[in-house]
Parts: structure tokens; sequence; C-alpha cells
């Protein structure tokens, strides 16, 4: 059968495996708190508001998502288009294009 090293491997990937998918979720739910607590204080823009401005811009890609870095306040809004990804960051506080990345 197996050994016991090999099958001690084995156990120790599998439990990392599983492990890593609540600790992803944990991490998406503090950036959506701090955004919010952020927004709620006056002190940032909604991703309603700057995807209404930056979705237009991107007529012809496809919108994959956002994701939100809380201590620089700065959204990174995903996209596609012709198999390109491209990035575009916007300031959190402002709303203002930062840059964009093909």
């Amino acid at each position: 059968m197996f050994k016991k090293p090999i099958f001690s491997a084995i156990m120790a990937c599998a439990a990392l495996a599983v492990t890593a998918v609540p600790v992803q979720a944990m991490q998406r739910d503090n950036e959506q708190k701090a955004a919010r607590a952020q927004m709620m204080a006056g002190k940032g823009k909604s991703l309603r508001s700057i995807e209404n401005k930056v979705l237009p811009r991107m007529a012809g890609s496809q919108y994959l998502g956002p994701e939100y870095d809380p201590s620089a306040q700065v959204y990174r809004l995903k996209f596609i288009q012709k198999g390109h990804v491209i990035f575009v960051d916007v300031d959190g506080r402002t709303g203002a294009i930062l840059r964009e990345r093909r």
C-alpha cells in the first residue's frame, strides 16, 4: 500500500486545497467591508458609480469584475477583449482613472 511519508504528503496537500478557498473568500469579504465603510464615511465612491464611469469607455469588452485594495483605496476593474485581459485602476476616493493596462 502507501508508504507513510507519501500518504502524509498527499493528505497535507489535500488539507491545503480545502482551506485555500475559505481564506480567499474571507479576504474578499474583508475587502468589500472596507470599501463599504470608506464609502459610508464619505471617503470614497461607490463601486456602482465607478462602474458607471468606466464601463461605457470599455465598449466591446467583456467585464470580468472588480477587485478592491483597501490600503491603497484603488479599484481594479478587469475586462477581456479579443483574448487580452485589460485592467483599469480607479481611485476609490475620487473615481479618477489612474491607469489602464492592456
